[in-house]
């Protein structure tokens, strides 16, 4: 991968650094409710069924739509359309949007247990929605994930 390559811009990224650009923080596999009536969007701490709630990582990522249809391929178009529901600390948003990647991001710190030791991922405080009804999703709203 080139070096720096975060800092160009997102369409100029190959697929490899790309798919590098994640800080690995889980939080785009969290369940979200958008309101129809104020288009407000909450995230909850309820996770994608292949979400390891350890490691944040797809325990089946590169199958995961045989298992999840509706997960979300981001690509540098799609995320015109998608980068407001990413939470504010996702990479592939703040470059979106111009900004630098935080010094937690394992690409600044060399160290991919750095966005955990900030505790901004998602490690050990997720529920998997096969243990939660969507209907009880409302119990797990959470503040937004900064």
């Amino acid at each position: 991968m080139r070096e720096r390559f975060w800092e160009l811009p997102l369409s100029r990224l190959d697929r490899e650094e790309w798919e590098a650009l994640c800080d690995g923080c889980g939080k785009c596999c969290l369940n979200k409710i958008e309101y129809e009536d104020t288009g407000e969007l909450a995230f909850t701490r309820v996770a994608c069924k292949l979400l390891d709630g350890h490691s944040c990582q797809c325990s089946s990522y590169a199958n995961r739509h045989d298992f999840v249809p509706d997960c979300v391929v981001l690509t540098p178009r799609k995320l015109k359309e998608i980068a407001w529901w990413l939470p504010s600390t996702c990479a592939y948003r703040l470059r979106h949007e111009g900004r630098p990647l935080y010094k937690w991001h394992p690409l600044i710190s060399g160290d991919p247990e750095t966005v955990h030791s900030a505790k901004v991922s998602v490690r050990g405080w997720t529920v998997s929605e096969a243990e939660v009804t969507e209907e009880d999703w409302e119990d797990h709203i959470i503040e937004e994930l900064s």
